[in-house]
């Protein structure tokens, strides 16, 4: 009698708050309860992961996770960077700009015609005599080792005399050779760790290994050599 529920007359079910509440407060579906941590283990709804990850054997890292997920062992991936030779022109640039206040303010060039500009892709230099066109040369590589530009990045050849004008050309050299990227190859062969591996592409070599301590041996090695062309170290990944 005591589990009769009330009913009005003509068989109308009464809601009592018990009953409203059931409605209201009814669990979420299994697919919407959220993964809750309690007393260092991890409560997963039944089913949802594999055996491996039951609460009894404890939480695993999420690396583990990771690698279960996807049934396999992940691979390191090789790191490498690039060895190039490249030239930033908006320095040179700079250090152009500096070299032509200077011979235009300094008293030892005065009224002898020592001017410097671009001319092209090249730098052009001139004066009226062989000895100030030189001192003209010096400045111009005086600024580009303060704006960190290499000397071996740019070719300046022999003064030349047209008419009363000396003239001094110079050229920025930029890229790799394959005759060097094989001299470069070489010496990393050679004498660097053999887990590193070297490839020419282009004008630059790739080099690369799953040792990053091998990497930074080989640019170590590479700085230590003395070339006769500019090398940079770029793209480390």
């Amino acid at each position: 009698m005591g589990s009769e529920e009330p009913t009005l007359r003509g068989g109308s079910r009464i809601r009592t708050w018990v009953d409203v509440s059931r409605r209201i407060y009814s669990p979420l579906p299994l697919a919407a309860r959220a993964i809750r941590h309690e007393q260092g283990n991890l409560t997963l709804p039944r089913g949802w992961l594999a055996p491996a990850f039951r609460p009894s054997a404890g939480i695993p890292r999420l690396s583990t996770l990771r690698r279960r997920r996807f049934g396999m062992v992940s691979l390191m991936a090789d790191s490498s960077f690039d060895i190039v030779s490249k030239v930033d022109k908006m320095e040179v640039d700079n250090a152009l700009n500096q070299t032509q206040r200077e011979l235009a303010t300094r008293f030892d060039f005065k009224n002898t015609g020592a001017k410097i500009e671009w001319s092209g892709e090249k730098i052009a230099m001139e004066a009226e005599s062989e000895e100030r066109v030189k001192a003209a040369l010096d400045v111009f590589k005086e600024k580009l080792i303060k704006r960190s530009v290499s000397l071996k990045s740019i070719d300046a050849g022999e003064p030349q005399q047209s008419g009363k004008i000396y003239k001094i050309s110079a050229e920025l050299k930029q890229g790799i050779t394959q005759e060097n990227a094989k001299k470069v190859a070489k010496l990393i062969r050679d004498e660097g760790p053999k887990s590193v591996k070297s490839q020419i592409q282009g004008d630059e070599l790739r080099v690369s290994s799953k040792s990053r301590d091998d990497l930074q041996e080989v640019i170590a090695l590479v700085k230590g050599h003395d070339w006769d062309f500019a090398v940079q170290f770029d793209n480390y990944r």
